[in-house]
């Protein structure tokens, strides 16, 4: 069986998800930390390569929330690690 270029970035994306989470239950990886979403974001985008290809209605609309709802994570954790480099940086009053 010979796997084409956009099977191989749909189960990529699939192990980036699967680890993704499997690192928060460990408690390795903080779901609040930037990484977390950015994994998730990085992981649904690859599997929507694959599905360009072999198209799945479901699995696009499923995997498309998955990508917008990451990315609000993203821009919301890299926000607040921006705050809090700006506040530790602020003179001490």
């Amino acid at each position: 069986m010979e796997l084409s270029i956009y099977d191989i970035a749909g189960f990529v994306g699939a192990v980036i998800i699967v680890a993704a989470y499997f690192a928060m239950q460990q408690r390795w990886l903080n779901a609040l930390d930037w990484r977390f979403p950015a994994a998730n974001l990085l992981g649904s985008l690859l599997i929507l390569v694959s599905l360009w290809f072999e198209w799945n209605f479901p699995s696009v609309v499923i995997e498309i929330f998955w990508a917008l709802i990451s990315l609000v994570g993203l821009v919301r954790a890299l926000a607040e690690r921006r705050r809090n480099l700006i506040a530790s940086r602020a003179p001490a009053e």
